[in-house]
């Protein structure tokens, strides 16, 4: 047997040992070390970024989903902290589809999984005032704050509360990460402040004044004068908790 060939045949045992046989000549209690050893490896760090999922599925149905992704996933990295991210864009794809898991599964791993990325993500922070005035100036945005959709609501969902279908209302989440402490919080908004957020994102430059004359534009059922007073109460949280860093440097008038 070549080396090549052992090597294909003991890596296809060790990811699906019910339906890949082992090499022949190795001793089945040493080939045992080896597969317990790597699917505990993948498991463990699974289980330390998706808590819920794992809760939500027991112990039995998350061994399960774990041994389907460790067993038919082709790894596009080979570092391990990447593991997590493939593990929800698989989801996602529906390549863990099997009959009886939750329909909002993917959406809730992704949240799960976003904790994760922003706490390694890697950013330089822009110029901004921090005590610039966020209303004649252009509000900036922290590249540490990512603002979410969800058709679920996923920070709800727990082993008590599994809804059958979503909301009618789709769920706002702005995940941040302070650049301070570099603790990740999570903050639920309404759909007015995900747009607040989005704005900013494309368009940098425009006042918040601006920003928020748009959003009473896009929302003509919404009483404009209460518009105007949440949208700049909700500049003020924002900046207060590191998701808005202050003014555009420059911009004010």
């Amino acid at each position: 047997m070549s080396f090549r060939r052992l090597q294909l045949e003991f890596a296809a045992h060790l990811r699906d040992p019910e339906n890949a046989p082992p090499p022949a000549g190795i001793e089945p209690r040493r080939m045992a070390v080896y597969r317990e050893l790597f699917i505990n490896n993948v498991a463990g760090l699974l289980a330390g970024t998706f808590p819920v999922c794992k809760a939500i599925l027991g112990e039995e149905g998350w061994t399960g989903l774990v041994r389907r992704f460790y067993a038919r996933h082709k790894a596009h990295t080979p570092y391990f902290l990447e593991l997590p991210r493939e593990f929800t864009g698989w989801l996602a794809d529906g390549a863990g589809g099997a009959a009886g898991l939750p329909p909002f599964l993917a959406e809730l791993a992704h949240y799960e999984w976003v904790e994760l990325a922003l706490s390694i993500t890697d950013a330089d922070l822009p110029a901004a005032d921090a005590d610039g005035d966020l209303i004649s100036g252009a509000p900036v945005i922290s590249p540490f704050a990512w603002p979410l959709a969800y058709r679920w609501p996923v920070h709800r969902l727990s082993r008590t509360y599994q809804p059958e279908a979503p909301p009618s209302s789709p769920t706002f989440i702005v995940v941040h990460r302070d650049h301070d402490s570099a603790e990740v919080r999570f903050l639920e908004i309404d759909a007015a402040t995900a747009r607040l957020l989005q704005l900013m994102e494309e368009s940098p430059g425009i006042p918040g004044a601006e920003l928020i004359e748009r959003i009473v534009a896009e929302m003509p059922a919404a009483e404009p004068a209460r518009l105007r007073s949440e949208g700049e109460r909700m500049l003020r949280t924002l900046r207060e908790r590191n998701i808005v860093l202050g003014a555009q440097t420059g911009t004010e008038s």
